[in-house]
């Protein structure tokens, strides 16, 4: 029986964000939401990312995903809601 209090996003951020621990921070803010799924690059200036987890936290993630660590430029966050699945365990990093 899915969790209906379980949203979920699909995010693309595109920007300079190779080498200023992006992915890293976005592991260590969604791991401190509660929020499962992954992290990955998918070309040099793009990640993607699949979150899971309460509404009020996945919002909390966007904020913290179109203003990235510092270093980080951000030209483009695509966010779309998605159906939870709730296929997670935790929230990694894809390599």
């Amino acid at each position: 029986m899915p969790n209906s209090d379980l949203k979920a996003i699909k995010v693309v951020v595109k920007g300079r964000i190779q080498g200023v621990g992006y992915r890293a921070n976005t592991h260590k803010k969604a791991t401190q939401l509660g929020i499962t799924g992954y992290i990955r690059s998918v070309q040099g200036r793009e990640i993607e990312l699949v979150a899971e987890g309460k509404e009020e936290a996945l919002e909390e993630l966007i904020e913290f995903l179109e203003e990235g660590p510092s270093g980080a430029e951000i030209e483009a966050c695509e966010v779309e809601w998605i159906e939870a699945t709730d296929e997670f365990i935790r929230f990694s990093i894809k390599y």
